[in-house]
């Protein structure tokens, strides 16, 4: 949610997808896209067109489309991504082809690691952790310290090291087509780099094994975790298209309660924070998930970034996030909401407003079941905007924002101080996304 494929709808556009002996690097087969409208485009090169969404804004988005043949790898382990991706500080481009499903959770060698891995030689077990910090004799005013606090930061610190990657600037991460090319249990994190892309890859199980406990987060306390499954941090120039989030295979259902809050493991699916800017979000698939979307990681960040356009995504089974706006200029459109309870998510809205956000959200569908409350679709707290239009709930126009302000004490503004430019790609009307949509977006659509 874009090289010439992109510019317009999928649907019309007819673009042929095959795949060629395209040698590149001596790294055998690579992907060519056939488009009527622009000729042909190899998958691995391909740059965000020119005026889809904000990271088309000023440079554009081209990743490591000038990487030369010894800056292009294939992947197909951990120890190889780590490699490929090399120093987080060197600007060189490059390009990565993720071959097959990486485990982010093996060492160096490809063996299995699992949670006792991590808390190994570390001091920290769940059961002295509950412990010593159970509200009934610890309280509930202030957060853990002591021993077991730092065995679980020195645990959590050990899990990090061997699940998060840290992408450079000017790096194109893609899928190789037919391989169901994804990464499981890991964290790809883009932060204070410019010019990056990631395609065609499926991210599932972003797990962190040891959450901590905050008594003093809401009214009951809550376990928060430390892992999104992409996350960017201070970025510039970011595409992310044609990937597919999920939680499973574990499910928030079968996370346990601990202090009667649910123990939970799974951070957000793709998060824009730390004021990152110029961002185009599409035709991705966010599936079973909670906190989906979190754009902007305090109320007080500063004005003038965190400029995200979201477009031609497919949301279902996500509780909220979808997502969550502060502060930025926030374009979001030609998105399918589906908010139909699924494996135990249930929504408790798509869109959230807060913090002085601007927020176009236009031609989107949203499919309700007589379960939800329309007014449930949006949330906010009273500074931020949403100008409407054109948005669909079960094929029927509907001023979402009316019908949010007014079962609501903190109304959403209704005006936004600017005007979307960078809309190659925009459908007048959201009527045909349920269907075309369902073939058209997530990973291992592009061939």
């Amino acid at each position: 949610m874009a090289a010439a494929s992109h510019r317009r709808s999928l649907r019309t556009r007819r673009t042929l997808v095959v795949s060629a002996a395209f040698v590149a690097a001596g790294v055998g087969a690579g992907a060519i896209v056939m488009s009527a409208n622009a000729g042909t485009v190899d998958l691995y090169h391909q740059t965000l067109a020119a005026k889809d969404g904000w990271a088309s804004s000023g440079t554009g988005t081209t990743g490591g489309s000038k990487a030369d043949a010894a800056h292009t790898f294939t992947v197909s382990t951990r120890a190889e991504l780590v490699k490929a991706l090399g120093s987080a500080t060197d600007t060189t481009p490059r390009i990565v082809k993720v071959k097959g499903t990486i485990d982010a959770n093996t060492n160096d060698s490809g063996k299995k690691l699992t949670c006792a891995d991590y808390a190994s030689g570390t001091g920290y077990s769940l059961s002295a952790y509950l412990k010593a910090y159970d509200p009934a004799t610890y309280g509930r005013s202030k957060l853990p310290s002591g021993t077991q606090e730092k065995a679980r930061a020195a645990a959590q610190t050990k899990q990090a090291k061997n699940i998060v990657f840290k992408v450079p600037a000017n790096t194109t991460i893609v899928g190789v087509p037919g391989t169901n090319a994804g990464l499981t249990g890991g964290m790809l994190q883009i932060q204070k780099v410019d010019n990056v892309i990631v395609r065609n890859l499926a991210f599932s199980a972003t797990e962190d094994c040891f959450p901590q406990w905050d008594p003093t987060d809401g009214d009951d306390g809550n376990w928060n975790s430390n892992y999104d499954s992409v996350t960017l941090r201070g970025a510039t120039h970011v595409w992310a298209d044609h990937n597919s989030f999920t939680d499973a295979p574990h499910l928030d259902s079968s996370n346990p309660k601990y202090y009667g809050r649910e123990y939970q493991i799974h951070d957000g699916a793709l998060d824009i924070t730390k004021s990152s800017d110029l961002v185009t979000v599409s035709r991705n698939q966010f599936t079973n998930h909670d906190k989906t979307m979190l754009i902007g990681s305090s109320d007080s960040e500063p004005s003038g970034k965190l400029r995200v356009s979201i477009h031609h995504n497919v949301w279902k089974g996500i509780v909220q996030r979808a997502p969550l706006a502060r502060v930025g200029q926030v374009h979001i459109y030609n998105n399918l909401y589906d908010v139909t309870p699924l494996n135990g998510y249930a929504v408790q809205y798509s869109i959230n407003s807060r913090a002085k956000a601007q927020v176009v959200a236009e031609n989107n569908y949203w499919k309700v079941p007589s379960s939800v409350k329309v007014a449930k679709l949006l949330s906010g707290d009273g500074t931020g905007s949403i100008k409407g239009s054109g948005n669909l709930v079960n094929g029927t126009t509907t001023d979402l924002v009316a019908a949010y302000n007014a079962a609501s004490s903190k109304d959403l503004k209704t005006t936004v101080n600017w005007t979307p430019a960078l809309t190659s790609g925009l459908e007048s009307s959201a009527k045909n996304l349920p269907t075309s949509l369902a073939t058209t977006t997530g990973a291992g659509v592009l061939k």
